[in-house]
This record gives structure tokens, sequence and C-alpha cells, in this order.
């Protein structure tokens, strides 16, 4: 097993230059080692990274990914590769922390956990391990969330 894994933040969005990268660092510092005590098994991608990057940018270029590597060519939220690449399109953060009634720098925070926890090995495509990632990702980001 890896040291923890180093932590890569860029911000690739055209729109996003105030984006809280320092922020979203933090929080993704800070949450690592919660979410690699939440690891499904020892072969949990994330147990054995040398670095983790995060990449955020808008709907258009990860509904492009979305498109490429899931035959689904709208945007979405998160998209985490097991080799270590995590993309977050900020648009999407914006409009649903709108929806969830929280701040998009909050939601994308969210998001950065989600990518992680899908690294620890967790699936959100059946409903039961859904909530259950759910759960775990809402405990971290308030363990971790600062203003």
């Amino acid at each position: 097993m890896a040291a923890k894994p180093t932590l890569r933040l860029y911000n690739h969005h055209p729109d996003a230059k105030g984006a809280p990268m320092p922020l979203w660092r933090r929080v993704a510092k800070r949450a690592l080692p919660k979410v690699l005590a939440e690891a499904t098994s020892p072969d949990a991608p994330l147990l054995h990274l040398e670095e983790v990057e995060f990449s955020f940018v808008n709907d258009a270029a990860i509904a492009t990914v979305h498109g490429d590597f899931m035959n689904d060519p709208t945007p979405t939220d998160v998209i985490t590769f097991h080799h270590g690449e995590v993309l977050i399109s900020l648009d999407t953060a914006k409009r649903q922390g709108s929806e969830h009634g929280q701040p998009w720098e909050k939601e994308t925070a969210l998001y950065v956990i989600h990518g992680l926890l899908h690294l620890a090995g967790w699936d959100d495509r059946e409903e039961e391990e859904r909530k259950k990632m759910h759960a775990i990702q809402e405990r971290i980001l308030g363990e971790v969330w600062e203003v």
C-alpha cells in the first residue's frame, strides 16, 4: 500500500477564476484520512494510488468525457477514474447547490469527497449502496467543511 496519495487540484473551468481552490484543497486533505478509513476492501484504488488529480471543469467538458467513456453525452456532477483522476463540473455544482439549498462551493466540496469515496471502492449505482455512500459523504463533509 502506498502512503496517502498526493492530492492535486486544477481549475480548468473557463469562467471560474474566483473558484476557492485553497478551500477545496483543505477539504480534500482533511477528508482523505476519513475516506481511507471507509475503503470497502484492501484492493480499493485509493489505497494504492500515489496521486489523485481533481480537475474542475464546465458542463461541456464533463459531458464530452461522460459521452466518450460512459456512452451518456449529458453533463454530470463527478466522474471518477480508478487511475486517480476525478472530474468535477462546477456548472453542475452551481445548479445542484442551489437546488439543495447550499452554496455551490460546499456542493463542490461534497463532490470532492464523493470522488474520493469512489476511489475507496464505493459505488452508487445500486440504491442500497448509494444510500450508504451518500450518508458517509454527508458525515465526512460535516466533519471537514469550513466557511
